[in-house]
């Protein structure tokens, strides 16, 4: 099993980004993604939930509510979260998750930094 994330980097506040997680060894239409975020000295927050299968429900938590989204394409094996308006707080690293029956993946995690 293997989550990569990818698409984080350096960007201006009001900026956005995309980040992707690629999946791989499991049924990735199966599974529930989550994105996670970690700031320094901060405990890891959950961002964006979305269900399994095609039409997925989505949740969010209140500070990012409007301003990202989360995706999936079930036949990439992928999920995004597009990031718009970004600000300094949203500085992290992003982890995606999925869940796959009783069993949880994590990815290595990848770098967002909000900053002018």
């Amino acid at each position: 099993v293997q989550l990569v994330e990818s698409g984080g980097g350096l960007v201006q506040p009001g900026g956005s980004l995309r980040l992707s997680c690629a999946a791989s060894g499991f049924t990735f239409s199966s599974a529930g993604m989550r994105w996670y975020r970690q700031a320094p000295g901060k405990e890891r927050e959950l961002v964006a939930t979305i269900t399994s299968g095609g039409g997925g429900f989505t949740e969010y938590a209140d500070s990012v509510k409007g301003r990202f989204t989360i995706s999936r394409d079930n036949a990439k094996n992928t999920v995004y979260l597009q990031m718009n308006s970004l600000k300094p707080e949203d500085t992290a690293v992003y982890y995606c998750k999925a869940s796959y029956g009783l069993r949880a993946y994590w990815g290595q995690g990848t770098q967002v930094t909000v900053s002018s």
